[in-house]
């Protein structure tokens, strides 16, 4: 059995448990947070301020966008370089991305002051094209509905399978045609994230030498570009096996040794231009030790260790160590964008921030919406192998 034939079924297990009401607390905590903000303002509930303009809530797209290119980057494996052993783990890596891309623009869109004003994107007439901050607005809106496009086949599955004849006759009229169209989602899926990703690093070369020259380069493009592959797939083989665990269902542990290996070739990709840049522009100087140095190290060395453990095995490491250094990668390369987002940002020694507890609060709240989201859809959808599928050895 390859990895293109394996059978994906719901897991279908009882949605309400203790896990998922655990989850809609911690959102329904942010929603009477939220409550609060839109009556009395941003300022009554964080501790943004005109130097730190930046919190949480702006940081989700910088950084779980990252973690939610699974999708992206799955899909260049298996529709650009014809990874197909790559397919069963498609539509996990499609469902973190969906969930994971909503989530960061909900939660964006309560840091904007008037964020009922977001229709006013669509009147083409009055864009500025020389603002990098269009450009991510127009893609990532713009992705997300190709992205929910691509589940698109998963719910027709489950409605082939309903006890419903309308829904069962949707399924049958409407799959061949979303397969026609596919080839064309799935490359407008490709071009967005290369454009939004890229350009959010784009967004920090305007802070100048605001941000600290470990991080302020010209490079920045293409730095983010690649630490959202690594980060993308990072998250698919964390999701994967946590997925497995939790719901007893095979492990495809063939795919998910080779993702591994494809991500620490990545790993020593960015590794090269991060410290090539670094030595260039003179800034590869870690003594005296501070506390940007320590940070930097804390990027860099065990994101590389990662990689070069898992290339130097002569043999697939057994999946509690894969899913070790998936969740190394997740941390070492989320830093990055964090140290290059907000805390390698310097408006002056006179300004701190510290995100507030509301702020904190919410955006876990978040997290713990689209957590529940993804356990709903896996329940009910074909997105994990099903249970009698033949796991690869």
């Amino acid at each position: 059995m390859t990895a293109a034939e394996v059978v994906l079924a719901p897991v279908g297990v009882r949605l309400v448990t203790r896990a998922t009401r655990v989850l809609a607390a911690l959102f329904g905590a942010a929603v009477l947070i939220l409550v609060y903000r839109f009556i009395a303002g941003l300022g009554a509930v964080t501790a943004l301020t005109d130097a730190y303009p930046w919190g949480p809530w702006k940081l989700s797209v910088i950084v779980f966008t990252a973690y939610a290119s699974g999708g992206y980057a799955v899909a260049l494996l298996v529709y650009v370089f014809n990874r197909r052993e790559y397919h069963a783990l498609a539509r996990t890596a499609l469902t973190t991305s969906a969930l994971g891309y909503t989530t960061a623009v909900l939660t964006l869109g309560i840091d904007i002051g008037r964020p009922w004003n977001f229709w006013r994107l669509l009147i083409v007439t009055g864009w500025n094209l020389r603002s990098v901050l269009l450009e991510i607005a127009v893609c990532i809106s713009v992705y997300l509905i190709f992205l929910w496009l691509e589940m698109a086949p998963s719910l027709l599955d489950r409605w082939r399978g309903s006890t419903r004849p309308r829904l069962r006759a949707v399924a049958i009229a409407w799959t061949p045609r979303l397969a026609r169209t596919m080839p064309w989602i799935v490359a407008m899926a490709i071009v967005l994230p290369s454009m939004h990703q890229s350009s959010l690093g784009s967004l920090m070369l305007l802070a100048g030498p605001r941000l600290h020259p470990y991080w302020q380069t010209p490079a920045l493009p293409l730095l983010f570009l690649l630490s959202c592959w690594l980060l993308g797939l990072a998250f698919v083989l964390v999701a994967s096996m946590l997925s497995s665990l939790v719901w007893r269902r095979p492990l495809l542990s063939g795919p998910l040794f080779s993702l591994a290996r494809v991500m620490a070739w990545m790993i020593v990709v960015y590794s090269a231009v991060r410290f090539g840049d670094l030595f260039a522009r003179g800034q590869l100087v870690i003594v005296p030790f501070t506390g940007y140095s320590v940070l930097a190290l804390a990027e860099m060395v065990p994101l590389l260790g990662a990689a070069v453990w898992l290339l130097v095995a002569n043999r697939p490491r057994a999946p509690q160590q894969i899913f070790a250094a998936a969740g190394v990668v997740l941390v070492s390369g989320g830093l990055y964008r964090l140290d290059a987002a907000l805390v390698g940002f310097m408006p002056g020694s006179q300004y701190h921030y510290f995100p507030s507890v509301a702020e904190i609060v919410v955006a876990t709240g978040f997290v713990a919406v689209a957590v529940l989201a993804y356990t709903v859809i896996v329940k009910t959808m074909p997105i994990l192998p099903a249970a009698g599928a033949r796991a690869h050895a």
